[in-house]
């Protein structure tokens, strides 16, 4: 395992090690558990029932917008819990709460200190609305150096094609090659897979207790609890 410092760019996934997906997810979804008189159901089952759908959904429609592909999964969801299809407007809700998602606690201080040193990207499969609307809110205006969203690719992570398109992006951009980059990121199966299959270095930011994205053989070169840990980690090598 090499230095961090050796490197030049971040490119982070958002939802699930910037902001903390699985709590966006289970709280957008109490309307509908309040709805049908069911608090009873675990936080493990509802994402897990959530993350099926997802991932099937994305697969189906590469191109939808990450909003309306939770809108499109939430009836999906009601009938998967044996409950009856939900108002549009409820799963339109669903679909609109991404912005509204919150930031780790140590998210904001963390990209402030990892920008001393790395230029810092955004890859996330969301839509490009949705995005700002975590980046102005919960993100607090984080000046990221490039944003590229499902939205502009056309497609969702696993797929190769997100990977293909960062590196390209990146290099035109900033000069920066694909031995220069660390993908930086919660998820094993959306991330840390395709990452090594494109030959990119990642930093597994673990946030433990995590249910979405995990995978039996868990990948990386570096491993942190919290970004908050890789920020001090950087900043321990940079003051040797």
């Amino acid at each position: 395992m090499g230095s961090l410092t050796n490197y030049r760019l971040l490119c982070f996934d958002v939802y699930g090690t910037l902001i903390d997906w699985e709590t966006g997810v289970v709280n957008g979804l109490q309307p509908l558990l309040q709805s049908n008189n069911r608090q009873d159901i675990s936080k493990q089952q509802l994402l897990e029932i959530y993350h099926e759908f997802e991932h099937t959904q994305q697969a189906e429609t590469p191109d939808m917008p990450y909003d309306k592909l939770l809108t499109a999964i939430h009836p999906k969801v009601a009938s998967k819990l044996g409950f009856p299809t939900p108002p549009e407007s409820q799963s339109k809700d669903f679909g609109d709460s991404v912005g509204t998602w919150p930031a780790f606690p140590d998210t904001v201080n963390a990209l402030r200190r990892l920008s001393k040193h790395y230029k810092l990207v955004v890859l996330s499969n969301v839509d490009r609305e949705s995005f700002s609307k975590s980046n102005t809110g919960p993100l607090q205006g984080t000046p990221f150096d490039l944003i590229i969203t499902a939205q502009d690719v056309g497609s969702y992570k696993p797929d190769l094609a997100n990977f293909d398109y960062m590196i390209k992006a990146v290099g035109e951009r900033f000069g920066v090659a694909k031995d220069e980059i660390i993908q930086t990121a919660q998820s094993q199966f959306h991330d840390h897979h395709p990452a090594k299959a494109k030959g990119i270095k990642s930093s597994w930011i673990v946030r433990p207790g995590a249910v979405m994205g995990n995978r039996a053989e868990e990948i990386y070169d570096w491993k942190f609890d919290t970004l908050g840990d890789m920020a001090d980690a950087l900043e321990r090598e940079l003051a040797k």
